[in-house]
Order: C-alpha cells, then structure tokens, then sequence
C-alpha cells in the first residue's frame, strides 16, 4: 500500500510535512480518516486533535480551525494555528483555558468581552490539553 503526504499550514509557516499511512482529522462533520487512495475532498476543520500514524507509531498535533485538501493522496490541513504534541506547554494550555472560562463567566451583555473569541480560545486551550495528555 503508498503512503500519504500531510502537510499541515499555519500562518507563520509548514509544522508538518510528513509521510503518512493514515491521517484522521476533526472535520466540521466529524472526525475524518484518510487511507491512500482516498476519493478527493474538501472539509472545515474545528479545533481538536489530528494524528496521524506512520510504521505503526502514531503522532498527535493539537490544531485550531481552518480548512483540509485530500487530493492524489496529499492531506494538505490550512488552520490557524497548530502544535506537535511535545511542543505543547500544559501549563500555558491550562492558564488559557482558565483565562477564557473566566471570560465566558462574565455577564452576555457587556460589550468588552467577544464571547465568540473567548468560546474559540477555550476551545483551542482543551484541544491543546488534551492532546498533550496524550504523551503521558
């Protein structure tokens, strides 16, 4: 069986562009699984974990929201942001999550919090939690 190529794009520059036997991803439709030969599509991503597994050894990146390409067995993943699992500060993750619950706490009427961008922070802040635990 081939292989794939996954490229996964941030705004400051490639974090990954590796060889891959299967690729899953949180699509807006829910999690996606990517096998060469796959039919070619586009999806949304939404904040959480892509992984993806090569000789039998899997690796995990939390990444935010953003768009995915599977095309002629390439996942190409644009998001804007993204972090390789032992890059992720669980310490920083958890001070953010904090920060934006503490955001979200405050009464929905004030114009001085953007809910909206405190629900995507706390967001990203899980995703990079969780995935981070995954290393042990």
């Amino acid at each position: 069986m081939g292989k794939l190529n996954l490229e996964v794009v941030t705004p400051s520059g490639i974090i990954a562009n590796v060889e891959a036997d299967i690729v899953a991803a949180p699509g807006t439709e829910g999690e996606f699984g990517v096998l060469p030969g796959h039919i070619n599509f586009l999806s949304g991503i939404v904040p959480g974990e892509l992984r993806y597994t090569n000789s039998e050894k899997t690796e995990y990146m939390a990444i935010s929201s953003g768009f995915a390409e599977v095309s002629n067995d390439k996942v190409s993943v644009l998001v804007d942001s993204g972090e390789i699992a032992h890059e992720i500060d669980l310490e920083r993750a958890q001070s953010a999550m904090g920060r934006a619950k503490e955001r979200l706490d405050k009464k929905r009427d004030t114009d001085e919090i953007d809910f909206a961008r405190a629900e995507a922070a706390l967001q990203r802040a899980i995703s990079r939690i969780k995935v981070a635990k995954k290393l042990g």
